[in-house]
């Protein structure tokens, strides 16, 4: 039988990207660079409203102006995402990381006081380090360092934040006695974050792709029906009015637009604790996502391992120094990208179709500006519980048996597969203990910083008490000393004037 090749065609893009080297073609890769945008577009109406502080009360007039922050995010996402494209050849696409802009709106500059442009210095200085990991090498290393529980463990707490935000900006649950506490379901607001979670489980239950996206605009069309009902009476703080305007020039005042006044407007120590935090969560997620996406694309050699790895990893690093510096937040590679992957996408052209169509939405702020904080809600509470399944990931196993028949020996080998939990192992005190203090303080706290630190102290603690320090790599003792070092800074400030 002779097996005939699929001809080399295409000419410049087919000598660029290789489509028949890697088994797939124009028109496949073209369809998985739509799907990929279509299911990671959400960000796009998100981004804004975090940094914004779109209907969060009290805060809005400290957010960046929403058709700034729209603007910046998908020239971001669309400049680095095509970059990722041409110079890796691999389908990875990149926006601004939901969880980090959390971070930078709610840590940062409403609970530490910081302003954006201060925020976003420490963003820079972050992806800057990054980078430098990078390009030496070390970014490997560190990775090995931190046990694979307490990286799921980190997985699984921002997981848990963004979706007490998603609850948080849908008005379901609100500041109570003694803390928190569910608020009435009876508004108009709390009845759109319903309807719009609702559907957005049953697109995702049936397998329908974008199903964020149709649940965002869903949403927001319901929200602006009502709205215009009432006499836009309905009590929505933000959104759910029909704009004057269909697009608008795009407003990028923010590029540029960040310094290092962190370290001076925190304790220098707080500062660089925070940069480190930042550092870790963006560390953790891109080798994931790189790993994860990388896999059903065939991307893995016979070690598990990515060719070529560290041109993915310098542009995701690169992406979040863009993203601190045009103030969208730090900009990483999407898990999301594994949709253009479904569908058969293969190569970098995936990327760059996905880049491509992100930017001309910077010209169309005032539709956008329609969407209601509790539209993207839903979005927020299903993003943090795909985070959150990190917690019961599965492993498959084969295993090779021997039938043994009575009176005749051994029978033929069975290969039988079976699953394990290959999630956190609770029951292990150095490991339990320091993931669960992980998972829990950060949603507590509103702060990655402080559930990572308590995480790793206690981790190096139990560690030690139990004589297991060999077992403890020293990157892990530096970080804990460091956070010691955080947590001590109220103390040491008020007995020590130049700290």
């Amino acid at each position: 039988m002779t097996d005939y090749a699929e001809p080399r065609t295409g000419g410049l893009l087919e000598r660029k990207f290789r489509f028949s080297e890697r088994g797939t073609t124009l028109g496949r890769d073209t369809m998985g660079g739509v799907t990929t945008f279509i299911v990671m577009s959400y960000i796009i109406f998100v981004n804004p409203q975090i940094l914004s502080f779109a209907g969060v009360e009290g805060l809005e007039e400290q957010g960046l102006p929403f058709d700034g922050v729209l603007a910046v995010t998908c020239l971001v996402a669309g400049v680095m995402t095509i970059a990722m494209g041409l110079y890796t050849n691999y389908a990875y696409a990149i926006a601004p990381g939901l969880g980090l802009n959390a971070v930078v709106a709610f840590s940062l500059v409403a609970g530490e006081g910081l302003s954006f442009p201060a925020a976003m210095g420490l963003i820079v200085v972050e992806g800057i380090a990054v980078t430098i990991f990078v390009l030496t090498g070390l970014r490997e290393r560190v990775m090995d360092a931190i046990p694979l529980d307490l990286k799921k463990a980190i997985a699984i707490g921002i997981g848990l934040f963004i979706a007490f935000i998603g609850l948080s900006n849908a008005g379901i649950v609100i500041q109570g006695v003694p803390l928190v506490d569910i608020a009435p379901l009876t508004t108009w607001p709390i009845f759109v974050a319903i309807f719009g979670l609702v559907l957005t489980v049953a697109l995702r239950a049936r397998g329908i792709r974008g199903d964020l996206l149709i649940g965002i605009i869903a949403a927001t069309a319901l929200a602006t029906i009502i709205n215009e009902a009432s006499g836009e009476d309905a009590g929505f703080t933000a959104g759910a009015t029909v704009p004057d305007d269909v697009y608008a020039s795009p407003n990028l005042e923010l590029l540029g637009n960040f310094n290092l006044d962190a370290f001076t407007e925190l304790a220098f120590l707080s500062a660089v604790v925070w940069a480190f935090s930042l550092f870790m969560a963006d560390f953790f997620d891109t080798m994931g996502t790189l790993v994860g996406v990388g896999k059903p694309a065939g991307y893995l050699d016979e070690d598990g391992r990515i060719p070529e790895i560290r041109k993915p990893l310098l542009v995701d690093s690169l992406a979040a120094v863009a993203g601190g510096a045009a103030s969208s937040s730090s900009a990483t590679t999407y898990i999301e990208s594994a949709s253009g992957v479904s569908v058969g996408g293969r190569t970098g052209w995936v990327a760059v179709v996905a880049g491509a169509l992100f930017l001309p939405f910077m010209f169309f702020a005032p539709i956008i500006g329609m969407v209601p904080p509790q539209a993207t809600a839903p979005a927020l509470i299903i993003v943090g519980f795909l985070m959150m399944t990190a917690l019961t990931e599965a492993e498959e196993e084969a295993e090779i048996e021997q039938d043994a028949e009575s009176g005749e020996g051994p029978g033929p080998p069975r290969r039988v597969t079976s699953r394990k939990l290959a999630g956190i192992d609770f029951s292990e005190l150095g490991i339990g203990l320091a993931a669960a203090l992980t998972i829990i303080i950060m949603p507590f706290t509103f702060s990655i910083a402080d559930g990572i630190g308590f995480g790793f102290i206690a981790f190096v603690v139990v560690r030690a008490a139990q004589g297991r320090l060999r077992d403890v790599h020293p990157f892990m003792w530096v970080a804990s000393a460091l956070f010691a070092l955080y947590f001590l800074v109220p103390l040491l400030q008020s007995n020590f004037d130049w700290i």
